[in-house]
């Protein structure tokens, strides 16, 4: 093997003036910075692209978790509405079945001896006398008259 000589081989020999060499390593360098500060900025944007789709999913599934967990919160309100219902329906069964065991009228009773009054009142401003000197002695005999009703209701209240 022969041995290249520098004088007779000229890409060899301006390979190794220091000088070049030099200057070979600093174009290298501008061109990795050139290279590197549009990577860079390539990269920069990849990120800010990936971070704004990120935000988008992130809120997407916010909503989505806050529209499920309304529902539900709805789902049970009305469930526990529905409950609280009945529950006072029992209970108002229970104090009515109570009061009637005590005798106490209920609701419906007064109604129907409010009516049966109205009724009774009536009758007896129909059965009245028309003369201005007949309905002073009216009045007197149908004041009494009331009251025995209401009587024999309290009467019957305590009976039962």
């Amino acid at each position: 093997m022969t041995k290249p000589n520098e004088k007779t081989d000229p890409s060899i020999a301006s390979a190794m003036n220091p000088q070049q060499v030099w200057l070979a390593g600093l174009g290298a360098m501008a061109q990795a910075q050139a290279r590197g500060t549009k990577a860079f900025e390539a990269l920069v944007s990849d990120g800010l692209s990936f971070q704004r789709k990120s935000q988008e999913q992130a809120q997407q599934r916010i909503h989505e978790a806050t529209e499920q967990l309304s529902s539900m919160a709805h789902n049970i309100g009305q469930q526990a509405s529905g409950r609280i219902d009945k529950l006072e329906h029992l209970f108002e069964d229970r104090v009515a079945k109570a009061l009637q065991r005590l005798g106490m009228p209920s609701m419906a009773d007064i109604e129907a001896l409010n009516a049966r009054i109205s009724h009774l009142e009536a009758q007896l401003k129909q059965s009245q006398p028309t003369a201005s000197n007949k309905s002073g002695a009216s009045k007197t005999k149908a004041a009494p008259a009331k009251s025995p009703a209401r009587k024999s209701s309290t009467a019957a209240r305590k009976k039962a």
